[in-house]
Order: C-alpha cells, then structure tokens, then sequence
C-alpha cells in the first residue's frame, strides 16, 4: 500500500492544485478532478499514484482532516434565478451557491463575505450564506477591504485593548521620568518621508575623541512603547496577533491602537517623549568603539524630512538651511559619521544591490494618478546606517549577555541556489563565480564588477534571486547580505512586534532580570508553512543537532509568528498594488510602451514598462511564430528558428492587450519594427484603433509549438472571467484586447482567399 501523508491544499488560478506536505518533502500536484471536493487551505491526508507527463509527483486525497475556516469572498452573482458567489481569490476554483434566504441584505453584483455552510464535494458544489456585505467593486478602498479578509489581516482592535488604550495619559508625566536619563536639552530630530504619520526614531550627532583619534558621539533614540505595553495586556495580545502594521497606498493599518502610534509613542516634535537610547562612539574607520543602552526622556528638536536634510547636504547656504540655521552643523556632523560608517561596509563586503521601489500616488477617490519612482537620497542612506549600527549593538548586547531574544538573521544561498547561480555566470561567460562557502563580499564584488555592463540588470537580478529571505529567530545565525555575525531589529516598536520584545529584553538585562514570554497562541496555519520551509533547507549532516530549551522553543515559535505574519503583511500589500495597477492600465487598453523584460519563464517573458513601472506578461504564444526554447542556465527564451534571444533587461516595445482585474494580471503583446508606423496609418485613415474592426475580421495570436494548446486552455478559462468582469464592471467591451494591423490584414487576405476557395470548389468539375 502507498504511503500516505499529511498537508494543506494550496489551489490554483488554473483549476489544479497542490498538496503542501508537512514533512517537508515536495509539494504534490492535484489534478482539476482531485479539486473538486476540497477547496483552497483545506488539511488533508494524500498520497502519490503516479508522475505526470511533467515528471510532477501527482496525488489522490484519501482524507480531509479539517476545512478551512476562513471566509470566502467575492461577487455576488445571479444566473438563470440561482444565488451564486465568484471567489475573488481564484485559488479557490468553485464558485460558492447560496440559498435564496442566505444573501441578507446584499445586492447582486456587491463584494461579500461567505460563510460556507456546506462543503464541495465530487458532484456538488459548496454552499453558504452571505456574512457580511462589503460594499460595490467601484467603492474607494475597496481593495483594501478585499486584501484584510482575503489574507487574514487583523483590522479591528478588540474592545479590551480599546478601552485600556483611552485610560493611558495624552502627555508624559512627572512619574514616568524616575530612572531616566534627561536629554531634553540635546537636540534630537526626527528624519522621515513627506506622508509618515508616525515617528519611532530620532538621531544626533557631534564630535567626539575615540581612544586616540577622531570620532563621533552617535545617539539613535528609539520611542519606548514597552513602557505603556505592557507583556500580556490587552494591547499587547493584539500587537502579538498582527506583529506587524500593514501599509497600504493611502491607509496603513497599524500595529498599535493610535492613541500610542500617532500619539504617545510619535516622537513629534516640540513635545518631552519616552525613549530607548543607543549611545555609540564611532571612530574614523566607522567601526563603533563603544555603546551603551539607557532609558531617557527626550525633546524632539525638528522633524525633518528625507528630501529637506539633502537639500541642506547639498548647500548649507541654501534657503532650506537658513530655516534651519542651529540645526545645520549636527547635520554636517550626521553625514560626516556616515560616511564613515559607509567605509567601513564596504570593508566589511556588505552587498549593497541598487534597486528601483515605486510609490502610488492616489486621488481622494482612491484612484491612482500616477506610479512614481521612490527616488533614495543621502538622507535616506544617512538614517539607514545610523539605524543598522542601533541593530548591530542590540544584538551583541543581547549576545553578550546570554539572554534570549530575537535576532534577525539571514543565511547565505542555498546548494541548490548556488549552483544556479554558478552555472548561469558561467552560461554567460562573466569569469567571476562565487565559492563554496561564499562570503557577501563575492556578492558584491560581481555586483561592482558587472554595473556598467548592459545586462547589469539581469545580473543583478540572479543575484538577489539566489539569496533566502530573512526571518526572525533566537538562534544567532548572522546576517549575510550585510556580513554581521549578529543582526537584530530595535529601531520600530512603533510598528514591529519583535523590535518590542527586543526593548524588553535590553530593559530586562539593564535591570538584571530576566524577561518571560507571556503563554502564547498555538502557531497557525502561515506559521506551519513557514516551520515546514524552514525545517527543509539542507542542513550539514556531519553537525549534530543543537538542544533547544524549552525557553528557546518559546521563542522560536514568536519568531516563527512574527516572520510568517510579515510576509503575511507584504502578501496583503502586493495585492492591493497589483489591483490598483489593474485598474489603471485599463484605462490605457491598446496604448503602446516602452518597456524592458524583468523576467523569463517557459510560458513567457514579463516585461515592466518605463514610463508606469507596471509589470505584464507576454505569453509564449505573442512571440511570433516559431518556437522558443527556455534556457534556465541562461534565464532566456531563445527561438530555435531566428535565435531571437529574450532575457532580463532586453528592451521590447509592447502594447496593452488585455487586463484580468480579478486575477491581477495584465497582459501586453510585442509591438516590432513597422507594425507601429502601420498603426499610425490605420488611425489616419479610419479614424480609430485596429480595434475596431469587426470581430469576425480579427485574427488570433499566431502559436509557438506545445505552448499553443496551453493557451487554449487558458482562453476557455479566461473567458468566463472576462465576462463576468465586464458585467461587473459595466466596461466589457473595454477589456477586449486590440488586435494588430499586421493581424488584421493577414486575417481579411485569409478571409478573401478561403472564400475564393470555397466559390471555386462549388464549380462543376470538368
């Protein structure tokens, strides 16, 4: 009998699925058939019965342990007198029936959430009841409704933490600065962003003797949240159970009720506020000679923001400057330490890849004006490495005092990962590879080596892709992608949970105690996962396993809560961006771009576009007609025909074909060399789009090989949802996608020549 084994059902866009095993072991491939009676996040008991025609280990379930008690949510919809709801996350593949008593109050077409009252099963569909109504697909916000519920975000703070919030003071009192240091009278600033709402970190900066020579005084205070949270309080428990504030463009939810994060715990300026400290001296070399962690009660001289304090960096006799005469010499000395402490990573080999983030800026209805490069200044890097030497002192103050905490750690690349990345420096002939045991500085020296090349950017690319993602944990593993031995997280209470439990235990170590975790939650559902990837990277065999404490095992498991929660944050917010995305790029369906491709895969290339910084796909089958092989050595397609070769940071102009809003996806087609003077000359003449020819007159996208049945396949399941998107947005024929002159024109000579065809045919045969 084959073995069975335990896991949770991950489902699929496509109508498949998967088995995510908790033994670590490779996920298991279920077939459309398999997912009908089980639903996305389901547990079960599966076993393997055979391997496809894509070698992928395919599965049967045997048994489900447990549904999945999430809510659904999605539109809610009429068809031929029958009550259904469409899951907006498409990974749950059935659509949810709903009894004619059960929709409450809403409205078809309105966003809902639904409670399942029935489970699938191989010849019936799952039934609910509506629970709550969120509102209409077009109502401000609504992404954001969509993305808290979809990931399981906390939203609402419970009435315990509410009411325990409004009984603490709106000031600091007199009793609160026993056993604290003054430093009312240093002038200590505040350096955000314009939109920052709350401010957990204040600097300053003078010249100092360190041993011998020339150095720096750095302060780095830090807003004490541990002292009005305390360990298992009503606020506390909730802080624990989000572990992290959510933001997204326009709202953010916050760790903390507000009264604290806008209030208490904001070091706003011209008000006495309650601090951590990290007192440094740094000498010339950037290397911090001494440290020491204090309490302190502080006044907040300024608050200053990212693109104010460049200015000022870049003249001193400037008209920013002269507003802020007194403060300009602590500034000069700020950047003066930081340059310092810039020498010294790159003596430490820290890598340090320069990427491109964007912000969305929106209207007051929530629509997006524009995409924006987030441009990094001096100031930004300024705050950055004054705030990782905070980090590096915490976590050797925590190390030397044998207490246990938190650390932030980050572990080099995997077996796997490095010989991918080996193979594809040498597929490419770079003559720089990294080592078995590669230290970041061999990171970095390719990352030099390499940034006036070409394909800089694809280089880069691989090597970003070939490190882990880091994570929170007691056991000191270091940090490799900026060379610490230790690394921890001190400098956001404010909005991070694992910064306060490292506040406690500094707290508890100054006062010669000990800090306990309060009784926790059983991990959950994110928690497991992230166990089970963790427990399956490959360890050094000829290591004995280390014993873990009770104490320890505490603590993993909030490590573990936090760091699944945190990609639980980042999951949410990258939804809610490509929804907003989505619906912008609607509005320019069949407009051309300039663009270049960030990515390649066996179905496709994806491509970002220069002037939006928008992401699409380019299926296989828009490539031309030939076929295109993936070379995963060289992350390329490449035709076997014309050995036109597609790889990250190939430029390619494209135009916007078709947008998925419920998938989130957008989908360009390549524009080549002649077809845009053609499109001109089409618009000259009829006055509009190629478009907007008759549909019969349209031809479809040419095939490339085996590729072309998969994209049937995904045009029949496309289908339905771009029907039910039109009808849900009242914009359906705005969705179709544009069809090229050259395809037009090849479709009406196809057109014309079978119906020559079929005339001659009709004669008499002589």
């Amino acid at each position: 009998m084959l073995a069975e084994f335990e896991g949770t059902v991950s489902g699929h866009r496509d109508g498949h699925g998967f088995v995510q095993r908790d033994d670590g072991e490779a996920d298991i491939y279920l077939p459309p058939n398999e997912m009908r009676a089980v639903l996305h996040k389901d547990r079960v008991k599966a076993r393997i019965v055979r391997h496809d025609r894509k070698n992928r280990p395919e599965g049967r379930v045997t048994e489900i342990i447990e549904r999945s008690a999430n809510p659904i949510i999605g539109r809610l919809l009429q068809e031929s007198g029958v009550w259904l709801v469409a899951p907006e996350d498409k990974r749950y593949g059935q659509d949810v029936l709903i009894p004619k008593g059960a929709t409450g109050t809403a409205k078809t077409g309105q966003i809902v959430v639904v409670q399942l009252t029935e489970p699938p099963a191989l010849f019936g569909q799952p039934v609910g009841r509506v629970k709550e109504v969120l509102g209409e697909i077009d109502d401000p916000g609504m992404e954001i409704e969509i993305a808290v519920r979809k990931y399981g975000v906390p939203h609402e703070f419970s009435d315990a933490a509410l009411a325990l919030a409004r009984t603490l003071p709106d000031t600091v009192r007199p009793g609160d600065k026993k056993h604290r240091v003054d430093l009312s009278d240093v002038p200590l600033v505040t350096i955000d962003g314009e939109d920052a709402r709350d401010f957990d970190d204040a600097v300053y900066c003078e010249p100092a003797k360190v041993g011998r020579g020339k150095g720096w005084r750095l302060l780095v205070a830090i807003a004490d949240v541990s002292h009005y949270v305390e360990t298992g309080s009503a606020i506390d428990v909730d802080a624990y159970d989000r572990a992290t504030s959510v933001y997204f463009p326009r709202r953010v939810i916050p760790m903390l009720p507000e009264k604290l994060s806008n209030g208490l715990c904001s070091l706003n300026p011209n008000v006495e506020r309650l601090c951590m400290v990290c007192d440094m001296l740094v000498n010339a070399k950037g290397e911090v000679h001494a440290y020491q962690f204090y309490p302190a009660v502080m006044f907040s001289h300024a608050r200053f923001t990212y693109t104010e304090v460049a200015a000022i960096l870049a003249n001193t006799r400037g008209p920013e400057a002269a507003q802020r005469k007194a403060l300009v010499p602590h500034l000069l000395d700020l950047h003066d330490v930081y340059q310092a402490l810039l020498k010294e990573r790159a003596v430490r080999g820290a890598v340090d890849f320069e990427t491109t983030e964007t912000q969305i800026v929106c209207d007051d209805a929530g629509r997006i004006e524009k995409i924006v490069p987030r441009t990094r200044n001096v100031a930004h890097r300024l705050i950055e490495e004054a705030m990782l030497a905070a980090n590096v002192c915490s976590a050797d103050y925590i190390s030397q005092s044998k207490h246990v905490g938190l650390f932030r750690v980050h572990e080099g690349p995997t077996p796997e990962k490095k010989d991918m990345l080996r193979n594809y420096l040498k597929a490419i002939g770079l003559g720089l590879t990294i080592s078995d045991d590669p230290a970041p500085g061999e990171f970095q020296q390719i990352a030099v080596a390499t940034k006036d090349r070409p394909d800089a950017q694809q280089i880069h690319s691989m090597l970003l892709r070939s490190m882990q993602q880091a994570i929170y944990t007691p056991m000191n593993n270091g940090h490799f992608g900026l060379a610490y031995e230790a690394y921890t997280h001190f400098t956001s209470p404010i909005r991070r949970y694992p910064d306060l439990l490292v506040h406690r235990v500094i707290k508890a170590v100054l006062n010669q105690t000990k800090y306990q975790l309060p009784t926790l939650p059983s991990p959950g559902e994110a928690e497991a996962k992230l166990s089970k990837r963790l427990a399956s990277r490959v360890s050094d065999p000829t290591q004995k396993p280390k014993k873990v404490s009770v104490d320890q095992l505490a603590w993993l498991a909030a490590g573990l809560h936090c760091s699944a929660n945190e990609r639980r944050a980042d999951e949410a917010s990258r939804d809610v961006e490509a929804w907003l995305k989505c619906k912008y790029m609607r509005e320019h369906l069949g407009e051309e771009f300039g663009g270049v491709v960030t990515a390649a895969t066996g179905f496709g290339i994806f491509v970002t576009l220069d002037a939006m910084y928008v992401e699409g796909l380019v299926h296989i089958t828009e490539l031309g007609g030939e076929y295109f092989r993936f070379d995963e050595a060289r992350q390329e397609l490449r035709g076997e025909r014309t050995g036109i070769r597609y790889a990250i940071g190939t430029r390619v102009r494209v135009q916007v074909s078709r947008v998925d809003l419920d998938g989130r996806k957008i989908d360009f087609r390549l524009v080549r060399e002649g077809e845009e003077l053609l499109t001109r000359a089409m618009k000259d003449k009829t006055g509009g789009r190629p478009a907007d020819l008759p549909e019969q007159d349209r031809a479809p996208p040419r095939g490339a090989g085996d590729a072309r049945a998969d994209k049937r396949g995904e045009k029949r399941g496309a289908k339905r949802t771009e029907q039910r998107s039109g009808a849900r947005s009242g914009s359906a024929g705005s969705s179709r996608a544009p069809v090229s002159p050259i395809q037009a024109l090849k479709a009406a000579v196809k057109k014309s020549a079978s119906g020559a065809i079929r005339k001659s045919s009709k004669k008499p045969r002589r």
